[in-house]
């Protein structure tokens, strides 16, 4: 499309003095489904085959399945086409590769919690799904590894984040504010985004921010997907603009206090299950008991709609055994999962707007406690949903609200689990 080719013009250029590249990190914010993966993987064959031999690539996106999600969909892919003969993919967990037999280069895949950046050389860094890092951590991990490698390149890549989206918030900033100065020295920034006072109804503002419309995308389908979103989702994957979201409720420093990348339970597990109100995504939460008594809470699945929910309960009923109902709102959006879930078995508890009010008002005590009762992974989608969330008065007490900033319905998940959990107390602590 036009604009990849954009792109790959001006981020390619070399200085006809140095004969390096002109640019050393390229930045990218596009919307959801503009062909972003197509123009990584371009690279990446690009980087293979003509850049010299052995040349190395890693890719990363927001987690490890994640990046083997996009590694081996782009993997399969080469598969298909004329440069199969040239392609060897190595599947093995934690050496997964791509490696492109006439160079020796290879493709593989890293993530932000991982130090797989240090003691080696890096000729092609990609940083996808950039607004769901953390911190510089990955790119701390990739610099030193490109410093002896001159004609390195360091892509990062994203659709718009969120408030906690503190890395690519900063990328985003000083790259508009290069281009605003026309100081782009080293740096190349491309953005496709609506203004804060475009019309978000209006056509022709569709056009000027989402560049596949017309090529891959249809006038038609963004206005049947505006009719059914959430108007902040709808702003944030569609016109690749942040949603103003207030302040948020738990603080960035209480909840990243809270996280523990290797925490696990020690008790039989609790379910909960959270749909969004226009139906667009799902989520499943864990909670169960840790060994010193605190409170582990996960972000099992969370997907597109909601009809794969009862399919996936059934699978993790079978697998853990769960003593404890799995938890649903019935006066919410997932409430009408509640007669299938029962047919297919798999229990149900409901709550009452009071059990929610409590709900949400637990998780937040035990998050912004000075010694937080509750242990989380570090996930980016319940990262990101913490950030997004606002209250919404409930009786005298307030609750979540789902109507509001955006997708939270892994936080609200995880919130119920929890809830159902400490309720049904801790002494329970077999293994299911």
């Amino acid at each position: 499309m036009p604009w990849q080719a954009q792109v790959l013009n001006v981020a390619g250029e070399i200085d006809p003095a140095t004969h390096l590249p002109v640019y050393r990190e390229v930045r990218l914010k596009v919307p959801r489904q503009s062909g972003k993966t197509t123009l990584e993987l371009v690279l990446e064959v690009d980087r293979s085959l003509y850049w010299g031999p052995s040349q190395r690539t890693v890719y990363a996106a927001q987690d490890r399945n994640n990046s083997r999600l996009k590694w081996e969909e782009q993997a399969e892919y080469l598969l298909t086409t004329p440069l199969r003969p040239m392609v060897d993919v190595r599947r093995q967990t934690g050496l997964e590769r791509t490696i492109f037999i006439p160079t020796g280069s290879t493709v593989g895949i890293t993530a932000s919690e991982e130090t797989s950046g240090h003691g080696f050389y890096l000729d092609l860094g990609i940083i996808d799904e950039a607004w769901a890092q953390r911190d510089s951590r990955l790119e701390g991990a990739f610099r030193p590894a490109m410093l002896t490698r001159p004609t390195a390149q360091l892509y990062i890549c994203s659709t718009e984040g969120t408030d906690m989206s503190e890395y690519f918030n900063a990328k985003v900033a000083d790259g508009r504010a290069r281009v605003e100065d026309d100081y782009r020295y080293g740096v190349a920034y491309f953005e496709w985004s609506a203004g804060d006072d475009d019309d978000p109804d209006d056509p022709a503002t569709w056009i000027r921010c989402m560049p596949a419309l017309g090529h891959t995308i249809t006038l038609d389908t963004i206005r049947a997907d505006k009719e059914s979103m959430d108007p902040a989702d709808f702003a944030r994957y569609y016109l690749n603009r942040r949603v103003p979201t207030g302040a948020t409720v738990i603080a960035p420093g209480h909840w990243s206090a809270a996280a523990d990348t290797g925490s696990h339970m020690a008790s039989t597990p609790r379910f909960a299950v959270d749909v969004t109100p226009a139906r667009t995504w799902a989520a499943i939460g864990v909670a169960g008991w840790r060994p010193d008594r605190r409170v582990h809470v996960e972000v099992i699945d969370h997907r597109p709609g909601a009809d794969w929910v009862p399919g996936r309960m059934v699978e993790l009923v079978r697998r853990w055994r769960p003593v404890w109902p799995t938890i649903v709102d019935p006066a919410s959006p997932a409430g009408s999962l509640v007669t299938e879930l029962t047919a297919l078995e798999v229990p149900t508890e409901p709550i009452t707007a009071r059990d929610y009010a409590a709900a949400c008002g637990q998780l937040f005590d035990a998050v912004m406690a000075e010694l937080p009762t509750l242990a989380h992974l570090d996930q980016p989608v319940l990262n990101s949903a913490v950030a997004a969330a606002r209250k919404r008065p409930l009786g005298d007490a307030w609750a979540w609200a789902r109507k509001t900033g955006g997708d939270i319905c892994p936080l609200v998940a995880v919130t119920l689990a929890r809830y159902g959990l400490v309720k049904a107390g801790d002494g329970d602590f077999r293994i299911g």
